[in-house]
């Protein structure tokens, strides 16, 4: 029985991408750097914030200077992570509906811990039962560490819980955790994209999606029967 929704975070539930993009850009600048656009930071993103700046460098920028680079990033993004950033339409409803309905709520992102947090408690306060970064001595998404990190918290096995995100890594996240995932449409990846990743469900709105999730419950329901 599906007792559990997993979300993650950039391009799933918040938009995030104009903080993200003002933020390398600033980093960027403050270096002697050519500034990126949007659509060059949304294709970047999925992988952390590691790999984002190190695909708007460069590619021969020596290693002491990235990390110069990478450290101005992180200090200009926690002070301003949440200037741009909100819920993507329909999202704060649908997750309020969802805990009305019992489900535990969880998010995983491979945004630091820290990020999570903060931008977690500031759009939905009290509404997560846990939420997971990426965190030293654990590995991020793909690898299925995090999203298994949350499973344990709850006593869960894989077929009691669903992904939902917007990108191939995310995917990859569900396959390697062995449960279902659902895509949605808005995010940072397009539909086209999503298919040949080998997106099963990709749903276009709030409604869809919760129309999902209750397909999946009903559908693990009617199996138990």
């Amino acid at each position: 029985m599906l007792r559990c929704v997993i979300f993650d975070l950039d391009g799933t539930i918040l938009d995030t991408l104009e903080d993200l993009k003002n933020s390398v850009n600033t980093a960027l600048k403050q270096f002697g750097y050519p500034l990126r656009t949007i659509e060059e930071v949304r294709s970047f993103v999925g992988n952390g914030v590691y790999v984002l700046m190190k695909k708007a460098l460069p590619s021969d920028v020596d290693d002491e200077t990235f990390e110069r680079v990478f450290t101005c990033f992180k200090d200009n993004y926690v002070q301003h992570c949440a200037d741009h950033t909100a819920p993507y339409p329909g999202i704060s409803e649908l997750i309020n509906g969802l805990k009305e309905q019992g489900y535990l709520l969880s998010v995983v992102s491979n945004k630091s811990h820290r990020e999570v947090q903060i931008l977690c408690q500031q759009y939905f306060p009290g509404v997560f039962n846990t939420v997971v970064g990426q965190k030293e001595n654990i590995r991020k998404k793909p690898y299925p560490d995090t999203v298994n990190e949350v499973l344990k918290t709850f006593g869960l096995e894989p077929d009691q819980a669903v992904y939902i995100g917007d990108s191939e890594v995310d995917i990859q996240t569900a396959e390697n955790v062995g449960m279902d995932c659902v895509l949605v449409s808005w995010g940072f990846r397009d539909i086209d994209f999503l298919k040949r990743e080998g997106a099963k469900w990709i749903v276009n709105d709030t409604d869809e999606l919760m129309e999902a999730i209750c397909q999946r419950s009903t559908y693990e329901t009617d199996i138990n029967d």
